[in-house]
Formats: structure tokens, C-alpha cells, sequence
């Protein structure tokens, strides 16, 4: 280990960095599903909402962003990035949408269905 740990150092800077594992690519299929399902059938406040800006929407209600005016009108949602949540925060995302989708009587199409029940089964709670 010595050896190579004097190799490495020598081939120039090393960055060592600290930190939770991000978002698994099971998370990451899971969320695009529930996102398109919640686009279709819900109304927000009169209005279709993408499934980006839905994205957006929960990401703000997770983390309690902060929305700012934004330069020609409307407002920016400052900070809420999915790419940089770790696996817990990726999936007490998950879980806002499915208490959501159930609180507006959405119905989970296949994919995201079976991802829930998977969820579900591996938490003991199915």
C-alpha cells in the first residue's frame, strides 16, 4: 500500500474528499416514472406542470428552498439540485412524491408501481 500510495502522490495533487454515496441508479429510474405519472393526472393551482418543474416542486418542499423574484418576473428556486442528494435525501424525496401522488389520487403507472411496491416490500412495509 505504501508503494502505491508514494506512486500516486508523486504522478501530482490529490483531492480527498469526505461524503455519503449519491443517488443510486434504482433511485434515479424510480424518480422519472413517478415524476411523468404525477405530470399527467395532477393540476397544480390551474396549470400543467412538466415533469422538470414537478422535480423542481418537490426538491423545493424536501429542502425548504428558498424562491427569490426572478429577473424578468416569477421567482427561482435557489439550490435544489437532485444530482447532489445522497441516498437518504434522494429517497425521503421518493417518499414526498408517493405521500403526494396519494394525498392527489395518483394512480403509478407499471414502472413506477413496481418500484413502489419493491420499496415498500424492502422496507417490511407491504
Amino acid at each position: 500500500i505504501r508503494q502505491m500510495t508514494e506512486k500516486g502522490l508523486r504522478a501530482g495533487p490529490v483531492r480527498v474528499t469526505a461524503g455519503r454515496p449519491r443517488r443510486s441508479l434504482d433511485q434515479n429510474a424510480k424518480l422519472w416514472p413517478m415524476l411523468h405519472d404525477v405530470s399527467r393526472q395532477v393540476d397544480w393551482h390551474g396549470h400543467k406542470l412538466t415533469e422538470e418543474e414537478w422535480k423542481d416542486v418537490f426538491t423545493a418542499g424536501l429542502r425548504q428552498q428558498k424562491a427569490v423574484p426572478g429577473i424578468d418576473g416569477g421567482f427561482v428556486v435557489i439550490g435544489a439540485h437532485t444530482s447532489r442528494m445522497d441516498r437518504h435525501l434522494f429517497g425521503e424525496l421518493i417518499e414526498l412524491i408517493y405521500a403526494f401522488g396519494s394525498e392527489h389520487g395518483v394512480q403509478w403507472s407499471e414502472p413506477a408501481g413496481k418500484a413502489y411496491e419493491d420499496y415498500m416490500a424492502r422496507r417490511g412495509l407491504a
